[in-house]
């Protein structure tokens, strides 16, 4: 019979594996934004966040810039790169009917970025130490920590950021509308290109902000990118293919799964059972625990 650990051990795990989930959410949420309108899994994504963490330690070991101070320079910069890579690398494969091209190309970037930056900053690992990184608070009666607080809240920010400008913004409706149906969206006047870049500037953007989270909570290398995007691509499938809120939420359920089998079974398993689970919810239900249909942003 399994021995249930006190209430407050419990409390302890849920609140460590939602705050570490979270930021497998906010790369889900970059995830699904540029699945809606161009119908890509960027597997590149994780390492766009790995890249974002290296700049992240860049400006503060380099210009004594605060990391979370860096977002005001982090996400900016995100959106411009976004936007740069998709007219460079995916404007004219976006436009054919194969969706391998692009995911081919999205391949072929995740592997340049890894060595572009093993070749930069080496592939031993490197973390950012600041005089908070060992700092716990206090939440709902337990403690954790300070960066993984900080983390937590990025990605409710960012999602929430999100949710606003895909409901209230003009070009944020356009998005919509053309990830729910893009001929429509054509027939109506919306370039199909500029939502594409729209998005995926956006998506490139919260990885700089995941960037951030990563760079203070956790040593990284050049190639622990690709366990992010993994983590990303179950956290968007257990939370709805294309659906932005759902992302989050699929990450953060993630973060729990993992804190709860690091616990009652062991470290081992962590990665196996949660890839068996995100399998179980493709085979039953595909559209994600959120019901969501596909074609939702």
């Amino acid at each position: 019979m399994l021995n249930l650990p006190p209430p407050e051990i419990l409390l302890q795990l849920s609140l460590n594996g939602a705050l570490g989930g979270a930021m497998y959410g906010v790369a889900a949420v970059g995830l699904s934004l540029i699945f809606g309108t161009m119908r890509l899994i960027f597997l590149a994504q994780g390492a766009m966040i790995i890249l974002a963490a290296y700049f992240v330690r860049a400006l503060f070991y380099g210009l004594g810039i605060d990391p979370f101070l860096s977002l005001l320079i982090v996400v900016p910069v995100g959106l411009v790169v976004g936007w740069l890579i998709y007219q460079g690398l995916f404007r004219k494969a976006a436009a054919e009917e194969d969706r391998n091209v692009s995911l081919l190309i999205a391949v072929g970037l995740m592997f340049l970025v890894q060595n572009l930056m093993t070749v930069i900053w080496g592939g031993n690992t490197a973390g950012v130490v600041t005089s908070y990184t060992a700092t716990g608070i206090e939440l709902f009666g337990v403690r954790t920590s300070f960066t993984r607080s900080m983390g937590f809240l990025i990605a409710l920010a960012g999602t929430a950021l999100v949710m606003l400008f895909l409901r209230k913004t003009i070009v944020g409706k356009a998005v919509r509308a053309a990830s729910e149906d893009m001929d429509s969206a054509m027939l109506m006047g919306i370039s199909p290109h500029r939502v594409n870049a729209i998005a995926f500037a956006i998506g490139i953007s919260l990885a700089g902000a995941a960037g951030v989270a990563v760079a203070t909570t956790f040593p990284f290398n050049p190639f622990a990118g690709f366990i992010f995007s993994l983590k990303a691509l179950v956290a968007l499938a257990l939370g709805g293919i294309g659906n932005v809120t759902g992302a989050l939420a699929g990450g953060i359920l993630l973060g729990l799964v993992e804190a709860y089998v690091q616990f009652f079974i062991s470290g081992g398993w962590t990665n196996a059972i949660a890839y068996g689970v995100f399998l179980l919810v493709l085979m039953f239900k595909p559209e994600g625990l959120f019901s969501r249909p596909y074609k939702k942003a």
